[in-house]
């Protein structure tokens, strides 16, 4: 069983910035790409941005230059940096990653995190 577990959500101002962490557990044997995802309400969830394993960074266009992704391999954690936010980033923020796990290759979510961009 695997589990991933989001935290440093919240709510902050328009300009502002928070971290959001994600960190891997139970049976896992490797984990290639991990990534971020959002769904605003009303909306489709979608890519925010995702790392691999060796650091290849694909980064939705909304987010570019005020989001980071970055990852710890040794803790199987994962982070997202955002900067300069905007109202229109708040949304419910997903973690994701591919396990492997044994034999099974696993696409792993997260519960989900909202995050809220208002004065």
């Amino acid at each position: 069983q695997v589990q991933l577990v989001e935290s440093g959500g919240g709510l902050v101002q328009p300009g502002g910035s928070l971290r959001l962490s994600c960190a891997a557990s139970g049976s896992i044997d490797s984990i290639n790409t991990m990534g971020w995802y959002r769904q605003a309400p009303g909306k489709q969830r979608e890519l925010v941005a995702t790392i691999t394993s060796g650091g290849f960074t694909i980064d939705a266009d909304s987010v570019k230059g005020r989001f980071t992704i970055s990852r710890d391999n040794a803790k199987n954690v994962v982070y997202l940096q955002m900067n300069s936010l905007k109202p229109s980033d708040t949304a419910v923020y997903y973690c994701n990653a591919v396990i492997r796990s044994g034999s099974r290759v696993l696409s792993s979510w997260g519960q989900g995190i909202q995050v809220t961009v208002s004065s």
